[in-house]
């Protein structure tokens, strides 16, 4: 097992790419780990909305829908500035594997977060890479 961190600091309504494919596909992730930090941690009250997908993304939402099969992972952060405090709420659907890029997407009221994300990734087979691929073209086309 191989871990695989990214990191990025992304603005309100932004969205980011993570490039993952390979031409073989040969590679599998999960997602193992989903962070966020304010780039302003003090002085403000941030309440943002980090999301990952499994394909891209015309517009970053705050809304956070587990009916949607292309979210991976979502991410609720709530700062206050008045005691210095703050907590996030992450879900991780962490029996989500896929070989192809994965999409990061922002709405905050700070204008800027920080993500970390660690990808747990592993060898695939030939069938077990065209079967995620497939599944995630059909999942763009639908």
């Amino acid at each position: 097992m191989t871990i695989k961190s990214f990191r990025g600091r992304i603005d309100n309504a932004g969205i980011d790419t993570i490039v993952l494919h390979t031409n073989t596909g040969s590679t599998g992730y999960a997602i193992k780990k989903f962070e966020a930090l304010s780039y302003y941690p003090q002085g403000t009250s941030p309440e943002s909305v980090i999301k990952i997908y499994s394909v891209p993304q015309a517009a970053a939402t705050d809304t956070i829908d587990f009916n949607d099969q292309t979210l991976l992972a979502a991410l609720f952060y709530e700062g206050n500035s008045n005691n210095y405090y703050t907590t996030q709420t992450v879900t991780i659907f962490d029996n989500a594997k896929f070989n192809q890029d994965i999409y990061v997407t922002c709405t905050s009221t700070d204008g800027k977060m920080n993500y970390y994300i660690e990808l747990e990734a592993f060898p695939i087979s030939d069938l077990q890479a065209t079967q995620l691929t497939l599944a995630n073209i059909k999942t763009i086309k639908s």
